[in-house]
């Protein structure tokens, strides 16, 4: 599998970097709708304000990990030869420090490790990130993120 040879040479390296996504209310608000995930402290604002130590609602931890898949499109690896890929998972997934309503967030990934995956696939490791803008404390979220990619024949 020449293709496994070509991304070998990637690991190790930052991939890509996704462009900046502002977390406003609405979108949690439609992420609360969507899922259920509708406690206060992410959907009522003046609560969030009075009760919380963050001042404001915060966003909802599956928002986070759903916004990986849009920035993963920032990937910059080589595609010829991959008839599809597929969200194989996650080995480990964290949030570090919560998202406010207002944060801009991207995402940044790492290519972590490439393995054969049955005759004709592979397995792709990611370490993915999602940065707050101006926060240099620490990252939103980080995860090992898989992505299974099947090759053409």
């Amino acid at each position: 599998m020449a293709y496994i040879d070509e991304l070998k040479d990637h690991v190790g390296h930052e991939i890509g970097v996704s462009p900046w996504v502002t977390i406003d209310q609405d979108n949690i608000d439609l992420h609360a709708k969507n899922t259920g995930d509708d406690g206060w402290i992410h959907t009522d604002p003046e609560r969030a304000a009075k009760e919380t130590p963050f001042g404001c609602t915060i966003a909802q931890s599956f928002l986070l990990v759903s916004h990986l898949v849009d920035m993963a499109k920032a990937l910059q690896l080589p595609n010829e030869g991959v008839a599809y890929s597929l969200n194989y998972g996650f080995d480990r997934v964290r949030i570090v420090q919560p998202v406010k309503v207002g944060n801009r967030i991207r995402g940044r990934f790492e290519l972590k490790k490439v393995e054969p995956k049955g005759h004709h696939g592979l397995l792709v490791y990611l370490d993915a990130s999602i940065e707050i803008e101006d926060d240099d404390i620490a990252p939103a979220l980080v995860a090992e993120w898989l992505a299974y990619l099947r090759l053409e024949e």
